[in-house]
């Protein structure tokens, strides 16, 4: 069973955690700053105090939320939305929503952080000499290469990322350590920069500069991977995550600084294009730290596309999402691939980038969802601080009001950005309403099911087995249930046994999956009602491990004939002769909507978008 809070510090350690985690928050220079400035006159208050805020976003929402808070929620080393609703949802039935949305909007934030990171990266190749006139943003050439990259990045989901991910750590420590070198070179020709610093820098631009509290959508973006450091805790472990985090932070505020520097001594009025990232670099530099910077947008997409991935296995095996085929590309333990996954992402990353043309365009779109997944993870993290670590609920209520208050600026300030992005919504509501329809849909369902004594039954059971005048119609019968206890199975299953035909068997199967809200858990218990013939086994799954139900079964009766506490019946009829190997059968009972059904208006609307889903799925 994982843990990773007690994963061990080592060097190799501390590279994997350089390479997977911090992606889009490490790649975030090279359009954050841009964005703030946008095409506003350069001026001390605007560009000191777009640094300020950027310096005290990463402090309090970023090191003191996510690195010192929001990691104590560890789920057995597990971190994300469904770990944290995992650990919570005893606490209360209105937290469904609350995970959905911060699901959703997390999810949504995968098409749009691979088409801005990218475009961002190959926009510099523009100032390329012989190139300026060639890479042009939103050009069709430049929308040709990042559209090029994009697709064969997806493609390349179905080989699974074993072979290269060994690069990625050293090439994002190669990418953090060129921003601290730029940013520091930058600061000691102008070490008078070091004073944006100071919060008043901050509090003069939102309240002094014109408009300047919108300006908070743009200061965003220096954060918008911080969730990404919860979500990646169990490839990590919290130590990883906060040492490594030390140098990260450094590098970023380095290279912020660099940029705020050249922008005060550049000696123009505005930027007119031009990207603060790609200035301070010096000339001879230029197409490697291009070369760098799109490896690691390219790595950033990457840990996104996988985190969607683990997001839409754990929204299955939590009941939010319809079944659908997971594959394991590689023998590495915990990397799949979800084909459905990968092409809504893949398609929606380049209708993204088609339809902004450049990524100057998409920051205008890039926030609104990761504040609303921020703000979602801050409710859940009040109950696991309240009910699971019993904080004092003065102190809990004070931090609640403190980020609430934080994000609740950002959002208001992304909100102004809805206009730019009215498309994305739709992406974002068929997400949301996917998850929304399964989950309560399959409340509905469950309302209909009727449970009966399987004890009962047992006398009938028997019966049946010794009938010979009835044809056998499997050595073994196996049914899913989903009764928990012992002693109860669906009257559908026992009517399905003693139906016209009746099914008689010499063994009946009843075995029912049990999600339990540890990531990690498989074990089981079997219950023998009535020895060798009628057996009941409850199958404990953790949320991150993948129900390969007939697999698991076919061991558990190994396990159990090894242990000589099942006879697997030799007959005496001599149809095991020449193949004692048993037969089992999988009964699958299928459910409908009856015409006759009448349900009010939302849950048959549940209902039939339910079964329209299902049919999708597998």
């Amino acid at each position: 069973m994982k843990n990773g809070i007690n994963k061990k510090v080592t060097a190799a350690s501390l590279l994997v955690a350089l390479g997977i985690i911090y992606g889009d928050i490490g790649t975030s220079p090279l359009y954050a700053l841009r964005a703030v400035i946008g095409e506003r006159p350069i001026d001390p208050i605007l560009v000191y105090g777009g640094v300020s805020c950027i310096f005290w976003t990463l402090v309090f929402q970023t090191t003191v939320k996510y690195i010192w808070l929001t990691l104590k929620a560890d789920n057995e080393g597990e971190g994300g939305v469904f770990s944290l609703y995992a650990l919570v949802r005893r606490y209360g039935k209105r937290l469904v929503i609350p995970t959905i949305l911060g699901a959703t909007t997390l999810l949504a934030d995968g098409i749009i952080t691979p088409p801005i990171s990218v475009a961002s990266a190959i926009e510099g190749l523009g100032m390329v000499k012989g190139l300026e006139n060639t890479i042009v943003p939103g050009n069709t050439l430049t929308i040709g290469i990042v559209v090029a990259i994009l697709s064969l990045l997806f493609i390349f989901q179905r080989f699974g990322t074993q072979a290269i991910g060994k690069f990625f750590g050293p090439i994002m420590t190669i990418w953090f350590t060129m921003l601290l070198v730029v940013g520091v070179h930058q600061i000691t020709l102008f070490p008078d920069v070091l004073k944006a610093l100071s919060p008043h820098y901050a509090y003069d631009l939102l309240v002094n500069y014109p408009h300047g509290f919108w300006l908070l959508g743009a200061v965003f973006l220096c954060t918008t991977g911080a969730e990404a450091l919860y979500s990646d805790l169990g490839h990590c472990g919290i130590k990883n995550i906060r040492i490594t985090w030390g140098f990260v932070k450094a590098s970023l505020v380095a290279c912020y600084l660099g940029q705020a520097s050249w922008l005060m001594h550049q000696g123009q009025t505005f930027l007119n294009g031009r990207n603060p990232f790609f200035e301070v670099i010096p000339h001879w530099f230029l197409l490697s730290s291009i070369i760098i910077a799109t490896s690691a947008t390219i790595i950033a997409s990457q840990a996104l596309i996988s985190g969607s991935f683990t997001l839409i296995n754990e929204a299955m095996n939590l009941n939010f999402w319809p079944r659908v085929i997971v594959r394991q590309p590689t023998e590495t333990k915990g990397q799949i691939y979800i084909p459905s996954v990968n092409l809504i992402l893949w398609f929606g990353c380049i209708l993204m980038i088609l339809y902004f043309g450049k990524s100057a365009h998409m920051e205008a779109a890039y926030g609104f969802s990761i504040t609303i997944t921020m703000i979602m993870t801050t409710f859940l993290l009040s109950y696991f601080l309240l009910y699971k670590l019993k904080w004092n609920k003065i102190l809990v209520f004070g931090l609640l009001l403190l980020f609430a208050t934080v994000e609740t600026s950002f959002f208001i300030a992304n909100v102004a950005k809805i206009k730019e992005r009215w498309m994305f919504l739709f992406f974002e509501l068929f997400i949301f309403m996917t998850m929304y329809t399964w989950y309560y849909a399959r409340k509905i369902n469950n309302k209909f099911i009727h449970f009966v004594d399987l004890g009962k039954y047992v006398p009938q059971l028997n019966e049946l087995c010794e009938d010979d005048n009835i044809p056998k119609f499997s050595t073994h019968l196996v049914y899913l249930t989903k009764a928990n206890t012992r002693h109860q199975i669906e009257e559908k299953i026992i009517k399905s046994i003693f139906a016209k035909k009746p099914k008689r068997a010499d063994v009946y199967w009843f075995l029912h999956i049990n999600r339990t809200e540890h990531p990690y858990t498989l074990n089981y218990d079997v219950s023998e009602l009535v020895q060798d013939k009628v057996i009941k086994i409850n199958i404990n799954v953790g949320f991150r491990v993948q129900p390969k139900t007939e697999l698991y079964f076919k061991k558990i009766v190994q396990e159990l004939v090894a242990n000589k506490e099942l006879n697997l019946h030799i007959r005496p009829d001599g149809s095991t002769k020449y193949n004692n190997e048993p037969d089992f059968k999988f009964v699958v009972i299928e459910k409908f909507l009856s015409v006759e059904n009448e349900f009010v208006l939302r849950e048959s609307l549940l209902l039939n978008s339910y079964f329209f889903l299902k049919h999708l799925g597998l």
